[in-house]
């Protein structure tokens, strides 16, 4: 039974999911290199996140934008969390979650403020969590041309925001996000 780091990527765009990760990192024989995945380049990432699969158990959660839309940003973040720890291949006996704020999970849980930074569970759950949402984001670009969203990720950018008042919302915007609803034409 080993214990998890949990953490999360994409609680801040305008468009695509929020997406969690769990790992359980083995006792020995971890990548090296591991760090808050924000500080890390994109290439790097990509290397680290497999070299964590090949070694640790890991598992992706996600909420959609209309789950987003529907229970608010935070619960769903909680629910991609949720997610990601039911499907890890065992269940851990602890929790090590990123943040001040965690969901309810059938284990201990502790929070760590900055522990991307500082744990190494939570800084492999990092790096998957961005990975996956990255490659995700690609792929939208591709369904929903001329968002840019290979390049922002979704993110609130100048480019985003004309993209926005242009084209209006796509099907995997957040209408809850105030920027986006006024594209919408949708009150406050």
């Amino acid at each position: 039974m080993g214990i998890c780091g949990i953490d999360e990527a994409g609680r801040g765009p305008w468009a695509g999911p929020v997406v969690a990760a769990a790992v359980i990192l083995p006792a020995k024989k971890r990548p090296r290199g591991l760090a808050d995945s924000k500080q890390l380049s994109p290439e790097a990432r990509e290397e680290l996140a497999q070299a964590i699969r090949a070694c640790a158990a890991v598992s992706v959660g996600m909420a959609g934008p209309d789950e987003i839309d529907r229970i608010n940003i935070l619960q769903a973040t909680y629910l991609a969390m949720r997610r990601a720890f039911e499907g890890l291949p065992e269940r851990p006996v602890a929790a090590l979650i990123d943040g001040n704020s965690a969901p309810d999970l059938p284990c201990a849980i502790e929070t760590i403020i900055d522990g991307d930074a500082y744990v190494a569970s939570i800084s492999a759950a990092s790096i998957i969590a961005k990975v996956e949402r990255d490659r995700l984001m690609v792929a939208y670009c591709e369904l929903y041309p001329g968002y840019g969203f290979s390049k922002h990720k979704g993110y609130g950018t100048p480019e985003h925001q004309k993209a926005l008042a242009e084209l209006g919302p796509c099907p995997i915007h957040r209408l809850s996000f105030k920027p986006v609803r006024g594209a919408a034409g949708l009150a406050a």
